[in-house]
């Protein structure tokens, strides 16, 4: 089968097209043919070097929708089965870009039914990222909650989801996003390049990584919540400050999946490209300015 890999750190010309062994799942495990798999942020930053491993290839992609077309003792799956997962690790040696991908079934959920498997791969790591940063954060119910980064996926992700726990959104993402970010459930808006946004929020999800200048905007003992593990600012003032690291939860997943089949999550596709395209992709993605995502098609 293919995948795509790096066995050397760079730009998106180090994007490499395999042939390599169809895999077997273990115990507990699912083999996917893969009809859809997401190219995100953290694939440009496995290709260009940030996590280490270099050495060995490195196979990318950690969102997949597809068909279960084979499965391990224990599984709990069915050959047949259209799902969505997570493949989290920046070192593993077959991601989902690829013909077929073996996940932990643990990591596993049956795919939304109202929506095709190019928008339905969008699903897995950019919802669960923003309602595992929202866990973190532990408001209540009319607090008031600023989302930085939120016309983008996990943003994007983050509002819908805040909205239903009956926060007060505010959302901060650039002045031509405003009609985006509120037709996702933001109840006000803040332009990243006019004044500065105001000040006094129980709680920040930090998805433009601002930091610091995130923080800041957080009253005096409420919360604070980063998207890059580790990166989180210390703590001022008496706010908690944390950062979310993606944990595979298909029972959740499942949870995220129902809700776009209630019309509750908007999916974005901004791009779909072949997996033999896959270095153009990632070229595509490094330009920015994405709405939505890039998605591989095998």
């Amino acid at each position: 089968m293919r995948a795509a890999v790096v066995t050397s750190f760079g730009g998106p010309e180090q994007v490499e097209i395999i042939e390599t062994a169809l895999p077997e799942p273990g115990v507990g495990q699912v083999r996917i043919r893969v009809a859809a798999a997401t190219l995100n942020p953290v694939d440009g930053a496995v290709r260009a070097g940030v996590f280490g491993g270099e050495g060995r290839p490195l196979g990318l992609g950690w969102d997949v929708a597809g068909t279960v077309d084979a499965v391990g003792p224990g599984a709990g799956f069915a050959v047949g089965d259209e799902v969505v997962g997570l493949a989290y690790g920046p070192h593993k040696e077959l991601g989902t870009h690829a013909d077929h991908a073996v996940l932990d079934a643990t990591a596993v959920a049956a795919a939304p039914r109202s929506v095709d498997a190019v928008h339905a791969a969008t699903l897995p790591l950019n919802a669960l990222t923003a309602a595992q940063g929202l866990d973190l954060l532990a408001l209540s119910p009319g607090q008031t909650l600023l989302i930085t980064g939120a016309a983008g996926a996990v943003g994007g992700f983050a509002i819908q989801l805040a909205h239903q726990q009956g926060l007060i959104v505010t959302a901060l993402a650039g002045a031509d996003d405003e009609e985006l970010v509120r037709s996702l459930g933001a109840d006000h808006f803040v332009p990243r390049s006019g004044p500065a946004a105001p000040s006094g929020f129980d709680g920040v999800l930090d998805a433009a990584v601002l930091g610091e200048a995130a923080l800041a905007l957080v009253r005096d003992g409420g919360s604070y919540a980063g998207v890059i593990p580790g990166a989180q600012p210390a703590s001022v003032r008496s706010v908690r400050t944390a950062a979310v690291e993606v944990s595979p939860d298909g029972a959740r997943l499942a949870t995220l999946s129902a809700l776009v089949d209630e019309g509750a999550l908007t999916l974005r596709v901004a791009e779909t490209h072949p997996l033999a395209e896959a270095a153009k992709a990632h070229a595509r993605l490094a330009e920015g300015g994405v709405r939505g995502r890039i998605v591989l098609v095998p």
